[in-house]
């Protein structure tokens, strides 16, 4: 049987019911390049530390589920030598079973947070309904309602009671299909002194948010009410947008989007590979615009869900 290994750390905290925060190692292991995933890794958790709050990365390690990384661990996550899987809830038993060092995704995170007692999870982007890839001379708001390819984190969060932070879905999902779905399996969704919901890399999408919220006291009672006085075991999402100085220009965007729509529909990139295809296309095209708005939003949620998790602790 599997044990989860939970940090000194971390189980002190939770033990005298101080604030945690969970953050995943998917970001490290695949999202960011070699040594700036390293940097980032210490910045995030001297983010959350700054803010009152204990850091608890999580990743699989030998087969084993982590909470809460050492500095060496950490080193062993970022390392592209190691060549970390990346693991979803459903990759979780597979993992463990055989043996292996694996980087957890939004709901591979959020399942291990919440089994271990960690109730608050920062992030930079939730997964969605991906779009469909367009047939030649298709916009780039073509739907993917047809699609049928939906990410695992929207699964997760509907029957996980975990605080998600971040920053709306990336922009190259479509974004109203998963507010529809989200909907569906009745999950509160918040935006953090927006009105409109964030698209990731820009500040808003033409997508309102339900509720809105404008502090942390705010944020940390909707979370109270929804998990001590309403039937089910859904998770929040607080849509939290990327500072306004590292929004990514519109235009470019808006180019670097349709470019990468065109690029799946050339190469016949399908499914699961769509999303890291375009990411990947951002990264490259953008020549780095895009890693700086990564980077700079993951580290606001982190702050953020430090703050609201220090407002959850009795």
């Amino acid at each position: 049987m599997t044990t989860t290994r939970i940090a000194e750390e971390v189980a002190d905290a939770l033990a005298e019911n101080r604030a945690v925060v969970a953050l995943e190692s998917t970001i490290l292991a695949h999202g960011l390049p070699p040594g700036r995933n390293r940097e980032v890794a210490g910045r995030l958790e001297a983010v959350v530390r700054a803010a009152g709050a204990v850091p608890a990365t999580i990743a699989v390690l030998g087969g084993v589920p982590v909470v809460g990384l050492t500095s060496h661990e950490l080193d062993r996550v970022c390392d592209p030598a190691n060549n970390l899987v990346k693991l979803s809830r459903r990759d979780l038993g597979p993992a463990y079973a055989l043996g292996r060092d694996g980087a957890t995704t939004v709901a591979g995170t959020a399942a291990l947070a919440d089994a271990a007692g960690v109730h608050v999870f920062a992030t930079g982007g939730l997964g969605g309904v991906h779009r469909r890839v367009p047939s030649a001379g298709a916009g780039i708001h073509q739907s993917a309602h047809d699609s049928w390819d939906v990410s695992a984190d929207l699964d997760v969060l509907a029957t996980t009671p975990v605080l998600v932070v971040c920053s709306g879905v990336k922009s190259v999902l479509d974004i109203g299909a998963t507010l529809e779905l989200l909907e569906t399996r009745s999950v509160p969704v918040l935006g953090y002194r927006v009105d409109r919901f964030p698209a990731f890399y820009l500040r808003e999408s033409e997508f309102d948010v339900p509720w809105r919220v404008d502090d942390p006291k705010h944020v940390a009672a909707v979370v109270a009410a929804h998990r001590d006085r309403v039937p089910g075991r859904s998770g929040v999402l607080l849509a939290n947008p990327v500072p306004f100085e590292f929004e990514m220009d519109r235009d470019l965007h808006d180019r670097l989007l349709a470019d990468g729509l065109e690029l799946l529909r050339t190469r016949g990139v399908h499914g699961k590979d769509v999303t890291p295809v375009l990411l990947e296309h951002f990264h490259s095209a953008s020549g780095g615009v895009s890693l700086d708005t990564n980077e700079a939003l993951v580290m606001s949620n982190a702050r953020l869900a430090a703050e609201v998790a220090v407002e959850l602790a009795p």
